[in-house]
């Protein structure tokens, strides 16, 4: 089913923040959900044709969310953020600019930081819950708690987005009274949010089932892989940020990864992707 549709009703920052921020989550349509999963799909067929030329993947490939990272100029802020040389997301001097500003008590770089964000907490809610009037809860209450945190972050090697979805994480596993990471979205509602529109009627009807058994393998995964998916391709996290996320150091994130993606490679040996 199609999740439900509501009007877009973008912030226009947060002077009262608290009011605003206890209202559904209504900045877009979808959240970008259909763009996200046809990344996540694509960057997913890339990962598993490297997987079989190679035999193996670094855990080097990145996300949306990784950039060129900033130039010389600003090179030193981020080196201070603990970004290595060209990991720093594309945005990263406007964001930490942002974010000063926020801690300092700016209402409206908070709400800028909000606009930016608010999509992929809500992405990473909405797959494992399932629900979207759950997921606007919870995404909602996880900037209710940035906000009021705001003073405790710090840059230690990681965007804003990695410690926004380490607090939608505890959310979810205080309301589940779980740790287990399920991927709750149904494959068709992931495929539903995906409104691309192929020229052959037969070549979509293809395309489809090709995406379902892809979604369903991931699905399929031990839970830590799969979570480890997601927030790699479908969150587009770098290394570092997954790592932070699920409290684990990059080279064992690296090595979940290589698990995750030989694992597909198994299941899906005979597909055609």
């Amino acid at each position: 089913m199609r999740p439900r549709r509501r009007a877009a009703k973008p912030f226009a920052g947060l002077s009262d923040a608290l009011i605003r921020l206890s209202q559904p989550v209504t900045v877009t349509a979808d959240h970008g959900m259909g763009a996200a999963t046809a990344q996540f799909l694509d960057s997913l067929r890339l990962v598993l044709s490297i997987a079989g030329d190679a035999g193996t993947l670094d855990g080097s490939g990145r996300g949306s969310s990784g950039g060129s990272g900033p130039g010389d100029a600003d090179g030193g802020r981020a080196a201070r953020a603990g970004f290595a040389p060209g990991e720093a997301p594309q945005d990263f001097v406007r964001i930490s600019a942002l974010v000063d500003l926020a801690q300092r008590g700016d209402s409206e770089a908070f709400g800028m930081l909000y606009e930016r964000y608010v999509d992929v907490v809500y992405r990473y809610v909405y797959v494992r819950v399932g629900s979207q009037q759950l997921a606007e809860d919870l995404t909602s209450e996880t900037f209710l708690r940035a906000l009021r945190r705001m003073d405790s972050f710090s840059w230690q090697g990681r965007d804003i987005a990695a410690w926004f979805i380490t607090i939608a994480r505890n959310l979810i596993t205080d309301n589940a009274k779980s740790a287990r990471f399920r991927m709750e979205v149904t494959t068709a509602d992931m495929l539903d949010a995906d409104t691309r529109v192929e020229a052959a009627p037969d070549h979509e009807v293809l395309e489809r089932l090709r995406d379902e058994r892809l979604l369903t393998a991931v699905k399929n995964l031990k839970p830590e892989q799969a979570e480890c998916v997601v927030l790699r391709f479908l969150q587009g996290l770098t290394l570092a940020e997954t790592a932070k996320v699920l409290g684990k150091s990059e080279g064992a994130v690296k090595q979940l990864q290589l698990r995750a993606v030989r694992a597909l490679h198994r299941e899906l040996a005979d597909a055609d992707l």
